[in-house]
């Protein structure tokens, strides 16, 4: 009965992440994205990357204050859903942003330090999202881990890139790298042994 409710839950949380991807086509579609619409776009994805990025790396934290330890079950699909609104947000700039110009992209970059650092970071969860099955898991062993552990340096490149992208207000950048900064901090502390 326990094994029926978790896998319940994991079928909701499933769908309920697919809930900001079909608000974000119903504005598309309902022309609700406002002056800008492919930035509105751009934006709204990214967000929703690093929120389940922040949700991903929430659950370890969680599954030790509560001892709870099937939270464990919804790592790796919050995990896959912050690639799959990062691979929209990629998207969106690639093909809507600049019409699949190279020469556009290549002329950007030297301007925008931030793009880099957006590829780079999603260049990083590529590897992740490809090695996320429980077969990959269990072919790279020891290795698996060590790879797994770049989301730490994924979480940090996203809030740079974000940060560096933000050019008035930087108050939701600040709140993602204080989220970020308190979820790392606990694997820090764990790590060291003073938990």
């Amino acid at each position: 009965m326990r094994r029926v409710f978790w896998q319940g839950l994991k079928i909701l949380v499933f769908i309920i992440s697919l809930v900001p991807v079909s608000l974000l086509l119903y504005d598309a579609f309902t022309d609700q994205l406002g002056a800008n619409p492919i930035e509105t776009l751009h934006f709204r994805l990214g967000d929703w990357a690093l929120r389940f990025l922040c949700l991903g790396l929430a659950i370890t934290p969680i599954k030790k204050m509560t001892g709870i330890k099937e939270l464990v079950r919804f790592k790796r699909l919050l995990g896959l859903y912050a690639f799959f609104y990062a691979s929209l947000h990629f998207l969106v700039y690639i093909c809507l942003d600049l019409s699949f110009s190279m020469d556009q992209l290549m002329d950007e970059i030297p301007k925008s330090p931030y793009i880099i650092v957006g590829l780079i970071t999603y260049s990083l969860l590529i590897p992740l999202a490809l090695t996320s099955t429980k077969k990959m898991q269990k072919r790279l062993g020891q290795k698996w881990r060590r790879l797994h552990r770049l989301v730490y340096l994924i979480a940090i490149l996203a809030v740079v890139h974000y940060l560096w992208l933000t050019k008035i207000d930087i108050t939701e950048p600040l709140i993602y790298m204080g989220v970020i900064g308190v979820l790392l901090g606990f694997r820090m502390i764990k790590f060291r042994g003073l938990q």
